[in-house]
């Protein structure tokens, strides 16, 4: 399996990296009114830490829709092995730094991250293009 497809599948894995961390958050929180229910009922009353993870779990679950199709149609194009490599890396260090920032709480940083990997997924287009 070639380094984008293996960054991709991380990319897959992420979003439950990051519910397994809300979870147990959001349980702590609503202690015995947590509703297993109906949870998405709960979700506009998360605070603090609790939102923050719930927010990155969501987040990296969007970041899905951008980057496996760059990561497809580079593949599909045959576009420069190495510079596919070298973005879908960036985009995955740059997807755990904005979840790491998501939770510490520090937006400009969580925000830079975001784009730099948003812009990472666009170059992967634009490699594809060129190819």
């Amino acid at each position: 399996m070639t380094i984008p497809f293996w960054c991709l599948f991380i990319a897959a894995v992420l979003p439950s990296a990051w519910f397994s961390l809300a979870a147990p958050l959001r349980a702590r929180q609503f202690g015995k009114d947590f509703d297993n229910h109906t949870p998405r009922s709960q979700e506009p009353k998360l605070q603090a830490l609790a939102s923050r993870a719930h927010g990155v779990h969501l987040n990296s679950m969007e970041a899905l829709t951008y980057f496996a199709p760059a990561v497809l149609v580079a593949h599909l194009t045959h576009a420069d092995p190495s510079w596919s490599a070298r973005l879908c890396v960036t985009f995955i260090v740059l997807r755990l730094l904005h979840g790491i920032m998501y939770l510490a709480d520090r937006p400009p940083l969580r925000t830079t991250f975001f784009a730099l990997a948003l812009l990472s997924s666009f170059a992967l287009f634009v490699l594809a293009a060129c190819a």
